[in-house]
């Protein structure tokens, strides 16, 4: 490829980025607009209360909306499905909503699309075609990649606070606490996944859901299978008339013994994961260290 449109792609893909931060930033900050607000009547010019608002507000947020709907209509029902599960698994960042995902994954995927059709005009090619393809599929899916590493990541997070946890929540419940007041406790005592699935919980029950309900629906936002094992648990429990803290006992101690095997068999797995790098890296160098000057010597004196 010649190097004048390569320079000129260098230059459009950093212009992106100025171009996002200018266009959405604020007018003013939000100590300035309290300062310059104070005192003035309510907005009666509605030019002036749109004028009010920064540029994100009024250019970027109804751009996004057209960009997630357009994507909306080119993923399928399953994708899309599967797409909405993940960003739940990942906790449902503020910084990414849906919509947000969906122009992203149509953004990346027209800008590799549109590098791929200039490239290939440059230098047409069955190469350049196939690279120009997998570009455009890699950009549409870097989001999906993003999500499914942030949700495995948020799993792996909650199945370790998962049995310091309950050992909590066993304390505060045989020491007088009731089941809510000690899942209250264990959530307001931390600030990981599992403090804030916990305090999610505890909201649902007080918009009035029943507590097999909001434990429900916190076993639908997890995938860890030692939480799913702890909420039918407590489920059957309140179900049968069990006292629950004989169930928190129980868990807890089945996940201590569980997360003690597992680390057992970390262990076991030590020796075979090594053995690879040993036969590929080291013995390899230290054939070479020992036997090359040797071999060195006798292809010399066969060739005398």
């Amino acid at each position: 490829m010649p190097i004048i449109p390569l320079l000129g792609a260098v230059a459009v893909l950093t212009a992106l980025p100025l171009l996002w931060w200018a266009v959405s930033g604020t007018r003013t900050t939000p100590a300035a607009a309290r300062n310059l607000s104070a005192g003035r009547a309510a907005f009666t010019d509605l030019h002036e209360a749109v004028l009010s608002h920064s540029a994100r507000d009024r250019a970027v947020a109804p751009a996004i909306d057209r960009l997630a709907r357009r994507a909306r209509r080119l993923t399928p029902n399953g994708m899309f499905e599967s797409l909405e599960r993940r960003v739940l698994l990942a906790g449902v960042p503020e910084a990414w909503p849906m919509e947000r995902v969906l122009a992203t994954k149509l953004l990346l995927g027209g800008l590799g699309a549109a590098l791929s059709v200039f490239s290939i005009i440059n230098a047409p090619g069955i190469g350049r075609l196939l690279i120009g393809f997998l570009g455009t599929a890699f950009g549409w899916f870097v989001p999906d990649i993003l999500l499914y590493n942030a949700a495995q990541k948020r799993q792996l997070e909650i199945q370790r606070a998962l049995p310091d946890t309950l050992d909590q929540m066993t304390i505060s419940v045989e020491a007088g606490l009731a089941f809510e007041a000690a899942m209250a406790r264990a959530g307001r005592s931390g600030s990981g996944c599992l403090n804030e699935e916990l305090q999610r919980t505890m909201q649902d029950v007080q918009v009035g859901l029943s507590r097999s309900e909001a434990l429900r629906r916190l076993m639908e936002r997890t995938e860890v299978e030692e939480l799913r094992h702890f909420v039918l648990a407590v489920i059957q429990a309140e179900s049968y008339g069990v006292p629950v803290a004989r169930v928190l006992r129980i868990q807890a101690s089945e996940l201590r013994m569980k997360r003690r095997e597992q680390a057992e068999e970390k262990a076991m797995k030590l020796p075979v994961k090594i053995l690879f790098p040993l036969l590929f890296c080291i013995m390899p160098t230290i054939f070479l260290v020992l036997l090359g000057p040797a071999v060195i010597r006798i292809v010399d004196t066969l060739g005398r």
